[in-house]
């Protein structure tokens, strides 16, 4: 699966803007040019990940919703993921990823 870097720009925009922060004032605390953050939003150029990082600390986000979308807090897409994997596996296999599931759980 192939990143899509304008995505991750867009969400980093939109971030940055609800936080009512420029890009010179973002690109300086995270130690790039205005021209490169801008060029970050409109996905033109890759964003390596202790950029994401100083990003996601400065934006108070998480990696997961820059990169997918999701927080730690809302992981509900995942249920979705989830169940369509289950319904691809035939019973067998469903009942070792359960075993596999309570063995990584500790239940």
């Amino acid at each position: 699966m192939a990143v899509d870097y304008s995505i991750i720009g867009e969400r980093i925009k939109k971030a940055r803007k609800e936080k009512n922060m420029t890009q010179e004032s973002l690109a300086e605390q995270i130690g790039v040019s205005i021209a490169f953050l801008s060029r970050i939003e409109r996905g033109n150029s890759q964003v390596n990940i202790k950029r994401l990082s100083q990003i996601c600390k400065i934006l108070d986000l998480t990696e997961g919703e820059i990169l997918n979308g999701s927080s730690d807090e809302s992981n509900s897409y995942l249920n979705a993921e989830f169940a369509k994997l289950l319904s691809t596996c035939s019973s067998e296999q469903q009942k070792l990823i359960y075993e596999v599931a309570k063995v990584i759980a500790n239940k």
